[in-house]
C-alpha cells in the first residue's frame, strides 16, 4: 500500500495560507498521506484534532474523538496494523498516558506520528502555558530501550514539512515518530507555502509480498525493515508486545531475544543519515555555540544576530532531529570552529543540556539556561548568558 504522493496534494492542501502551527501540522499529516486519526481534546494540542475532524473527510480519511488518551494511542496502533497510515495528538498529562500503547508500538514495529505539543507540567501543570519539559520523556517515556524518533519544528513551516517527514520515516522504517512542538509554535501563525515542500519519491510502508508460506513477520532484511503483512493479504502473523523472534512468537531464548532489540536499534543507526536533520546559524568561527530547540531558539537565532553586531562570535546549533541527535554534526561544528563555550537555552531545568553534555565530553565547556516560569526565553536573557560565558 502506498500512501498519495505528494504531488497529487488535494487543492485545499497548496498555495500560500496563513496556519498556526497546530493546524500546519494536522495538513501535513494530511498531506504526506494519513487518514486515520484518533484524539482526545486536551489543551494546547486540540486545533490538531479540530483541524483533522474537518479536513480528513474530505480526502476520505476517518476522524474518530476517543474517550480518553489510551483509547486514542490504542486505536491509531489498529489502524496502522489495519494498512492505514494513522496519527495522534496531545500535550504533556495525555502524553504520559499513552507511554504504554507507545511502548507497544516500539517493540511491535507498527508506524504511528504522535504528536506532542508541550506545556508546562508535572501532572496538570499550566495547560495554557509553554514550556519544553517533555525532551526526555519523548526519547525515554515508555519502559525499556526501544527505537523512537523526535523531530522538534521551530516554525509554523516547519512544522508542516517535519510532519510530512514524520509519516515518511515511521511508514517507511516502521517505526513510532513523535512530532515535538511547544505551545508557542503550536498556537503562532505564520505565512506557509503548501506547495514549496520538497516532493518526496512517494511514502511507501514496506508491505509483505511472495509466498505466503513460511512466511515471518519479523525476519530480518537488508534494511532491518520487515515487511509488513497486512489484513486479507494471506499472510499468517503475530503481533505481541512479548519479546518476539522472526516468526513473531514470545521469546526468552537469550540470542534471539538480544537479536530481536537490537535490529529496531541498528536500524535506526542504518538510516541516520535519512533521519538526522540541523540547521546551523553563523557556526563556521564561533567561539561560543548556542544549542537549543523550538522556540528557545528563534530567541537564540536574535540573540546571535545582537550579539554579532557587538562583534562576538557566536552561533546557533538547532537540531531538527531531537532523537537519534545529531551528536557527529554538533561534534564537527565545534571542532571546525574551535568552539570553546557552548550554551544550551531550555524552558525546562535542564535536559537538553544533558545530551549536549554527553556528545561534547571534553570537546567544549557546556552550560545550561533554564526558564520554568510559563514565560518563554527572550533574546536579551540568552544574549546576557552568552555574554557572561564569554567573559
Amino acid at each position: 500500500m502506498t500512501a498519495p504522493s505528494l504531488a497529487a496534494a488535494p487543492a485545499a492542501l497548496t498555495g500560500r495560507r496563513n496556519l498556526e502551527g497546530n493546524e500546519a501540522c494536522a495538513l501535513g499529516a494530511i498531506r504526506a498521506g494519513c487518514r486515520f486519526f484518533a484524539g482526545y481534546p486536551i489543551t494546547p494540542s486540540s486545533e490538531v484534532a479540530e483541524t483533522m475532524a474537518r479536513e480528513l473527510p474530505k480526502v476520505g480519511g476517518t476522524f474518530i474523538q476517543m474517550e480518553d488518551e489510551i483509547a486514542s494511542m490504542g486505536a491509531v496502533i489498529g489502524a496502522s496494523m489495519g494498512g492505514v497510515t494513522a496519527m495522534t495528538a496531545t500535550s504533556g498529562p495525555g502524553f504520559s498516558l499513552k507511554q504504554e500503547n507507545l511502548g507497544y508500538a516500539c517493540g511491535a514495529e507498527i508506524p504511528c506520528v504522535i504528536v506532542n505539543v508541550m506545556r508546562g507540567g508535572p501532572s496538570t501543570g499550566m495547560p495554557t502555558r509553554p514550556a519544553q519539559g517533555d525532551i526526555l520523556q519523548a526519547r525515554w517515556g515508555t519502559h525499556g530501550d526501544h527505537a523512537v524518533i523526535v523531530l522538534a519544528p521551530a516554525s509554523v513551516g516547519e512544522a508542516y514539512s517535519e510532519t510530512i517527514r514524520a509519516v515518511e520515516l515511521s511508514e517507511t522504517l516502521r517505526v513510532p515518530v513523535v512530532v515535538l512542538l511547544d505551545e508557542v509554535i503550536g498556537h503562532l501563525t505564520e505565512t506557509v507555502d503548501l506547495g514549496a515542500v520538497a516532493e518526496a519519491p512517494g511514502i511507501a510502508r514496506p508491505f509483505a509480498t511472495g509466498p505466503r508460506e513460511g512466511f515471518l513477520p519479523y525476519a530480518e532484511t537488508a534494511d532491518l525493515v520487515p515487511p509488513m503483512p497486512r489484513p486479507g493479504d494471506g499472510y499468517r502473523s503475530h503481533c505481541t508486545g512479548l519479546t518476539h523472534g522472526p516468526d513473531g512468537f514470545p521469546t526468552q531464548n537469550p540470542a534471539v531475544a538480544a537479536a530481536a532489540l537490537t535490529r529496531t536499534t541498528d536500524k535506526l543507526v542504518l538510516h541516520r543519515a535519512r533521519i538526522e536533520s540541523w540547521r546551523e546559524q553563523a557556526t563556521e568561527d564561533a567561539d561560543l555555540l548556542i544549542v537549543a530547540i523550538g522556540i528557545s531558539a528563534r530567541a537564540a537565532r536574535q540573540a546571535v544576530k545582537d550579539l554579532r553586531a557587538e562583534g562576538l562570535k557566536v552561533g546557533l546549533f538547532r537540531p531538527v532531529t531531537l532523537w537519534p541527535f545529531p551528536e557527529t554534526p554538533l561534534r564537527e561544528a565545534v571542532a571546525a570552529a574551535g568552539t570553546r563555550k557552548v550554551l544550551v537555552p531550555e524552558m525546562n531545568q535542564g535536559q537538553l543540556v544533558l545530551e549536549v553534555e554527553r556528545v561534547l565530553a571534553g570537546r567544549a565547556e557546556v552550560t545550561g539556561l533554564s526558564r520554568i516560569d510559563g514565560e518563554t526565553l527572550t533574546p536579551d536573557e540568552i544574549a546576557g548568558a552568552a555574554r557572561e560565558a564569554l567573559k
